[in-house]
């Protein structure tokens, strides 16, 4: 399987740092509070974003990638038969 990064450097800087910040709020807050589970479902989930920025790598980016381009969009209907359309997709780049 081979990943390639999807997002972009200041994109990771940003997901870096504010999973950082989440992370260390979430686990100052479960130190006074240990049980509540919303605070560690916000650590989980600060965790993944400061991975995501290391890697560079988002699953949700590769999936909507990857969506857009299985649609087609049929806004041109050819009444010619023998002409043939050819839709460019332009594919998503969140850099």
């Amino acid at each position: 399987m081979n990943i390639k990064p999807n997002i972009g450097i200041v994109n990771a800087l940003i997901r870096i740092t504010l999973g950082l910040t989440f992370l260390s709020w979430s686990t100052a807050k479960m130190v006074k509070w240990p049980w509540k589970d919303s605070y560690f479902l916000v650590a989980i989930c600060s965790a993944m974003k400061v991975a995501e920025g290391i890697v560079r790598y988002c699953p949700m980016t590769a999936f909507l990638q990857k969506c857009q381009g299985m649609t087609k969009e049929s806004d041109s209907v050819s009444t010619n038969t023998d002409s043939k359309t050819t839709d460019e997709m332009v594919p998503y780049n969140p850099t």
